[in-house]
């Protein structure tokens, strides 16, 4: 299965409820690597590398959340990033 990296931007009720939590602990879970961030908007940033399925079970994994709300996202695919080998919140 190739690999592909996304930036995705979501909006919602999406800070001050596990957003990042729920994020790095689905990415560790499956071997996706990346970051996931706050931003002063109030949206949150993810970087995320791996499968498409990797990508996809983690971003349910967040929507599972109990207060998560993602009312959208924004997607744009990246060049992949050698050597990096885990998920950090930042």
């Amino acid at each position: 299965m190739d690999k592909v990296r996304k930036r995705i931007d979501f909006y919602g009720t999406v800070q001050g409820v596990g957003f990042r939590y729920r994020a790095y602990h689905a990415a560790e879970a499956v071997g996706a690597t990346g970051w996931v961030r706050n931003e002063y908007d109030g949206s949150v940033s993810m970087e995320i590398q791996g499968t498409e399925e990797q990508i996809d079970a983690v971003i349910q994994s967040i929507e599972r959340g109990r207060f998560v709300s993602i009312e959208r996202m924004s997607v744009r695919s990246l060049p992949l990033v050698d050597g990096e080998y885990s998920f950090l919140s930042r």
